[in-house]
């Protein structure tokens, strides 16, 4: 994986390049970690090592604008030196192999195992419960969208509208909400 310094930077490197992919992450974001270590292993492994820059919003701020990148981490394909596309999250390394080759990404399903219902946690980084809930989530394999109230407003706004309680954490578990760290009821509504 190659650094990039700034847009100017990235447009100098790859100007004769055909073919690329910049990655654009947030050093410490947990999603953004996950993505960089997937990337990292699959470039590693492949025959065929695609071209891949990485540029951290914490120290360069002028790529992301460029591409409308909202948030991170994102993966940007380039072909004909011309933006393609954007692959969002995390994902493990057998994603980023399919699309690096170009190939159909067959995610591994069980197919006994029930489909988990989705999950959002509304939380804040300072809230001790919330980061409880998430590692509780986490040792039980349950899969979650994180969503921090303290920096998207319109989100506070939406959890506050559903519960009618601004109290975090607050998860949302296939359209029903659970106040606080209730595990009893978390496991109920997941069957755990």
């Amino acid at each position: 994986m190659i650094p990039v310094n700034s847009y100017k930077d990235f447009k100098e490197k790859t100007q004769n390049t055909n073919s690329f992919w910049l990655f654009i992450y947030k050093k410490t974001s947990e999603q953004s970690d996950c993505a960089f270590q997937s990337i990292l292993k699959t470039e590693e492994q492949s025959e065929n090592k695609p071209i891949i820059y990485f540029a951290d919003v914490n120290e360069v701020k002028d790529i992301h604008e460029n591409y409308e990148v909202k948030s991170v981490p994102s993966l940007l394909k380039f072909e004909s030196n011309e933006f393609k596309g954007v692959y969002k999250g995390c994902n493990d390394d057998s994603y980023y192999t399919a699309l690096f080759s170009g190939s159909v990404y067959k995610p591994k399903v069980n197919s006994d195992a029930p489909t988990q219902k989705s999950v959002s946690v509304y939380s804040t980084p300072s809230c001790s419960w919330c980061n409880r809930i998430k590692t509780y989530f986490k040792e039980k394999n349950i899969k979650f969208r994180d969503i921090d109230v303290s920096k998207d407003q319109k989100a506070a706004e939406e959890m506050v509208k559903r519960s009618g309680q601004q109290g975090v954490p607050q998860t949302l578990i296939g359209g029903q909400v659970v106040v606080g760290f209730d595990k009893a009821k978390i496991d109920n509504l997941l069957g755990l």
